[in-house]
C-alpha cells in the first residue's frame, strides 16, 4: 500500500485517524505502532515473515539501546552488536545475491541462491536503528525504556518506507510530549495535497516518456528524444521523492511530529556540492554524522579527507542499490565533489552562477543516466545517443522528439517551474485565502481522478 493509492487515502488513513484522533494522550504511540506495523504488513503481504524481521529488529535495538546504557563498560561491545546485526540482515537480502553473482563471474563457478526478495523499507529502519544504538552510546540520546514508544519511532508508517530518515534524538521529545491542534491537522493536510500533486500529477505523468522510451529501445531513439529521455527521468526522480517526502512530513504533522524536510529545491544549486546538501537531506546528515565526521571528516590532512568522502559516496552509491552502476554513480559524483573542492571548480561556479546553472542543468541529467540504467551495455547505448553515434541495430524515426515533446512538453514546462521558488512564494500568498482553498481541492480531486484512472506508478525509492 502506498500513500498515493485509493486504498490509503479513503480507508486507511481516514480510520486511522478516527482511531488515533479519539485515543487518550498516554495510547496514541501504541496506535502509531500498532497501525504502522498493519500498514507495513499489507505491503509485504506475500513475505509474511518480513514482519517477523521487522519486529524482531525492533525489539533487539530497544534492549540493545537498554544495554548500551546500563552497562556502560560494555557499551562499545553492545554497541558492535548491534550494528553487525543491523547491517547482517541489509547486506543479506540487498547484497548477497549481487555477491554471489560476482563471485561466479570471478571464480567461474555456479554457485546459485533463489531469487531473494528486498523487504520494503529495509534501508531505511536499518539506518534509524544504528542511529538509535550509536546515539544512546555517544549519550546524544537516552536510552528509550518502553518498547511501544521506541517501536512507535522506528514504524511510524509516514516514513518507514522511504523515509526521510528520522533519528531518534530528533523525535525523542515529541515522542513523550507533542501537541495536537486543529492548525497542525490542517497544514499536514495541505502539506500531505501538495506532494500527492507532486507525485501523481507532475511526475507520474512525465515519467511516461522514460517508459516510453526504454520500450522504443534506446538504440531506436535520436539523439534530442534522448536529452528529453533523461531530463524527464531527472523530474520523475525529484518529483516523486519530493512528493513521497512531503507526504510524510504532512502525515507526521496531522500527528504532531515535526518530520524534517528532505528537499530543498536542489535543482537550483550552482553545484554538485550545494545540490547534494539540497537533495536527500537526511540520508545525507546521516552519513555526515555516523561515517564521515568519525572517520575525521573534513578536520585532517587531505588525503584523509579525500578517503573519509570516498568512503563516504562508495557507500552512498551502493546504498542505493546492489548493482555495479550504482557504485560507477557514487564514484563518479566522488570525482566530481573532489574537483570542486581541491580545484576550484566550485568557487568559479559560485561566483558566476549562471555558468554554475548551466554547469548543473547539464551534470544532473547525465549522473542521473548512471542512476537509471544498472545494464552498462544500454548505458553505453544511451550515452552514444546523447553524442549522436548511432547503432547498427536500431531504426530512428525521423524527428521523433517532436512527436513526444508534443505529449510531455507541458509536463517538461511545469518540470522547470516547480523546480524554481516561484510555485511556492504564491501559493504562500494565497495559501489562507479562498483561492489557496480551492486550488488544493482542485489538486487533490485530480489525483485522486488520476489514481483512478490507473495513472500511477510505485514510488521510486521504494526499491531502495
Amino acid at each position: 500500500m502506498v500513500f498515493s493509492s485509493l486504498e490509503f487515502i479513503f480507508i486507511f488513513l481516514p480510520l486511522f485517524l478516527i482511531v488515533y484522533g479519539f485515543s487518550p494522550a498516554k495510547y496514541k504511540n501504541f496506535i502509531i505502532f500498532v497501525g504502522s506495523v498493519i500498514f507495513y504488513s499489507m505491503g509485504v503481504l506475500k513475505q509474511p515473515v518480513y514482519i517477523t524481521l521487522f519486529l524482531l529488529t525492533t525489539l533487539i535495538n530497544f534492549i540493545i539501546g537498554e544495554f548500551i546504557s546500563e552497562f556502560r563498560k560494555s557499551s562499545k561491545v553492545w554497541l558492535w552488536t548491534g550494528i553487525i546485526f543491523n547491517f547482517i540482515w541489509l547486506v543479506f537480502f540487498k547484497y548477497f545475491g549481487f555477491l554471489t553473482e560476482n563471485i561466479n563471474s570471478l571464480f567461474c563457478s555456479d554457485f546459485t541462491v533463489k531469487n531473494i526478495v528486498l523487504p520494503v523499507g529495509i534501508s531505511f529502519y536499518t539506518f534509524q536503528n544504528v542511529s538509535y544504538i550509536v546515539d544512546v552510546y555517544r549519550k546524544k540520546a537516552k536510552a528509550e525504556t518502553n518498547i511501544i514508544n521506541y517501536g512507535a519511532y522506528i514504524s511510524m508508517f509516514p516514513q518507514l518506507i522511504a523515509g526521510p530518515i528520522v533519528t531518534y534524538s530528533t523525535v525523542a521529545e515529541q515522542l513523550q510530549n507533542r501537541t495536537h491542534s486543529i492548525d497542525k491537522v490542517d497544514e499536514g493536510l495541505r502539506t500531505f495535497t501538495i506532494g500527492l500533486g507532486l507525485k501523481v500529477i507532475l511526475a507520474n505523468q512525465i515519467g511516461g516518456l522514460w517508459r516510453d522510451i526504454s520500450t522504443i529501445g534506446y538504440e531506436s531513439i535520436s539523439t534530442p528524444l534522448a536529452w528529453l529521455g533523461i531530463i524527464a527521468y531527472s523530474f520523475q526522480l525529484y518529483f516523486d521523492f519530493w512528493g513521497y517526502s512531503l507526504m510524510a512530513v504532512g502525515l507526521g504533522k496531522i500527528m504532531g511530529f515535526d518530520i524534517p524536510k528532505n528537499f530543498d529545491y536542489p535543482y537550483l544549486s550552482t553545484s554538485m556540492t550545494e545540490f547534494w546538501r539540497r537533495w536527500h537531506i537526511t540520508l545525507g546528515t546521516w552519513f555526515k554524522d555516523y561515517i564521515y565526521f568519525p572517520l575525521g571528516g573534513s578536520r585532517v590532512t587531505i588525503p584523509k579527507t579525500v578517503r573519509n568522502s570516498f568512503v563516504v559516496w562508495a557507500f552512498t552509491g551502493l546504498w542505493h542499490g546492489a548493482s555495479w552502476n550504482f557504485v560507477l554513480w557514487g564514484l563518479v559524483l566522488f570525482g566530481i565533489l573532489m574537483l570542486e573542492k581541491f580545484c576550484g571548480v566550485k568557487k568559479f561556479m559560485d561566483k558566476y552562477y549562471i555558468a554554475g546553472h548551466i554547469y548543473m542543468i547539464l551534470l544532473i541529467p547525465l549522473t542521473w543516466l548512471l542512476f537509471a540504467i544498472t545494464d552498462f551495455s544500454q548505458l553505453g547505448e544511451y550515452f552514444r545517443r546523447l553524442i549522436n553515434i548511432k547503432s547498427e541495430n536500431g531504426v530512428v524515426f525521423d524527428k521523433d522528439y517532436l512527436k513526444y515533446f508534443n505529449i510531455y512538453g507541458k509536463y517538461f514546462i511545469a518540470g522547470f517551474l516547480f523546480s524554481t521558488k516561484l510555485p511556492e512564494s504564491i501559493y504562500k500568498k494565497i495559501k489562507d485565502s479562498w483561492l489557496g482553498i480551492i486550488l488544493l481541492l482542485m489538486i487533490f480531486w485530480f489525483s485522486v481522478y488520476c489514481m483512478y484512472q490507473g495513472k500511477d506508478d510505485p514510488f521510486l525509492y521504494f526499491r531502495f
